[in-house]
């Protein structure tokens, strides 16, 4: 058995493995080079906080772990960011093939995740001219209002009964409703809601398509083992295949809902944030009507705020990794065909070279500029993907996070249920999530008949 496991271990570090000298990391082994630890990590903590805390304990804007015979290069600062993405994006433009990126693709089939870039060139160009093109994008304006009207008619009848509020439920439901609106012109997979919820709320099948689309989103790129020893796939050390297969369902909703409950949190704590968000509004938009998506390019503190929350709190640690698709250099580091390239969003956002007091909520940082925008091109962080594999959606990602984070400040007063001091920001174990869904006290603070919808 030793014998066996020896043989395949050198097949597979024989045929694409080559040493990156010079590039900062942990001691590897002879032929497995790093795996002992992802293993450990794996089952005994969380692999992304593993390598952060590696970036942090050898000191490091740049990191080389290998896996087999798969290197994995960690990049955590903007100028290192900018010659992946943008100036060598050429050479970055693939993507690695694993068990979770072909599950969740179905196959490759889409753009996001494929690693065939003429594959990904073809429904790249489908995205931008038929789905979300500027024109349709406009056409489909009054779809997206329809579904912000409703959330907020929802969340001002769970006002007129006990006043508690989920923000993440409400903030994940109405993104989900506004994809399948958008897509099928059809708000619900069933008209028949949960007994627990309001006529208003999601039903069951609302709650568990929900659920597992955030669940799909956390195996984007697992370091599942097989990935990088694909004999031993068979083995399915960890669980991964069934996990994943079970659970997904394909769509995809994560930046807004994450980024605006985390916005919510950090100004509860800091009631002078929050003033400040709510006279801008008052004063660009008033009390005597809803705001608007043609409102928010005049709403630029609650853009900063925004911003604030895509830099400390990103959604997901990593960008989708990148695979050089040729032998170049990295920050002057020679890196070899089929290596696995990761931008830390983490190390970009809470980076003490860039900013300062980094994990400090502090909106006013952003206010520089005159008109402030959720994208950021000098990769100080990361609001949507950015160079060739970028986000195509960043203007439809801008509207839905902005008009919703704009009508919850603006119809409701928001504060700490009762007999809580203060806001945990805790993260989740294995997510930058919340610990906790943020749940508060809500109370209209408007006038009765704009709540109604139409």
């Amino acid at each position: 058995m030793v014998t066996f496991g020896v043989h395949i271990l050198l097949r597979y570090n024989r045929s694409t493995s080559r040493k990156i000298i010079g590039l900062p990391g942990p001691v590897k082994l002879p032929l497995i080079g790093n795996m002992h630890q992802l293993i450990w990590n794996k089952h005994t903590s969380v692999v992304f906080r593993w390598i952060h805390q590696l970036l942090k304990e050898l000191d490091t804007d740049i990191l080389c772990l290998r896996f087999g015979s798969v290197n994995v290069i960690v990049i955590a600062c903007p100028e290192i960011a900018l010659e992946v993405a943008r100036e060598k994006d050429a050479v970055f433009v693939s993507r690695p093939t694993t068990f979770a990126s072909e599950t969740l693709s179905f196959g490759y089939m889409g753009s996001t995740l494929t690693p065939d870039v003429q594959q990904w060139k073809k429904m790249r160009r489908v995205i931008r001219t038929e789905i979300l093109s500027p024109a349709l994008e406009k056409q489909l304006h009054h779809l997206r209002e329809e579904e912000i009207d409703h959330m907020v008619k929802c969340i001002y009848n769970t006002c007129n009964s006990n006043n508690i509020v989920n923000v993440r439920h409400v903030a994940r439901h109405f993104c989900g409703n506004m994809i399948r609106k958008l897509m099928f012109s059809k708000r619900y997979f069933t008209d028949q809601p949960a007994d627990h919820l309001s006529a208003d709320g999601p039903g069951p099948n609302e709650v568990e398509h929900v659920g597992a689309l955030f669940t799909m989103l956390s195996h984007v790129y697992s370091f599942s083992i097989s990935d990088y020893f694909p004999s031993l796939v068979g083995l399915n050390f960890d669980g991964q295949e069934k996990v994943v297969k079970r659970e997904i369902v394909f769509a995809i909703i994560d930046n807004p809902p994450n980024e605006v409950e985390w916005a919510l949190a950090e100004m509860i704590n800091k009631p002078e944030v929050m003033k400040k968000a709510i006279d801008e509004l008052d004063k660009v938009v008033g009390k005597d009507r809803l705001v608007q998506e043609s409102d928010i390019s005049q709403l630029n503190y609650l853009k900063s705020c925004v911003r604030e929350a895509f830099r400390v709190h990103p959604f997901r640690p990593f960008t989708p990794p990148r695979v050089a698709i040729a032998d170049t250099t990295i920050a002057g580091y020679t890196v070899t065909k089929g290596s696995h390239v990761l931008i830390s969003k983490i190390g970009l956002g809470r980076n003490t070279k860039v900013w300062t007091e980094p994990n400090e909520f502090r909106p006013e940082r952003h206010m520089d500029n005159g008109n402030v925008v959720l994208s950021e091109p000098d990769l100080r962080f990361v609001s949507f993907g950015t160079g060739r594999r970028g986000c195509p959606g960043i203007s439809l990602g801008t509207s839905i996070t902005m008009i919703l984070f704009a009508r919850l400040l603006q119809g409701f007063t928001w504060t700490k249920p009762a007999n809580i001091d203060k806001i945990s920001l805790e993260e989740a174990k294995s997510s930058l999530a919340l610990a906790k869904p943020l749940t508060l006290h809500a109370s209209p603070r408007l006038a009765a008949s704009l709540y109604k919808g139409k």
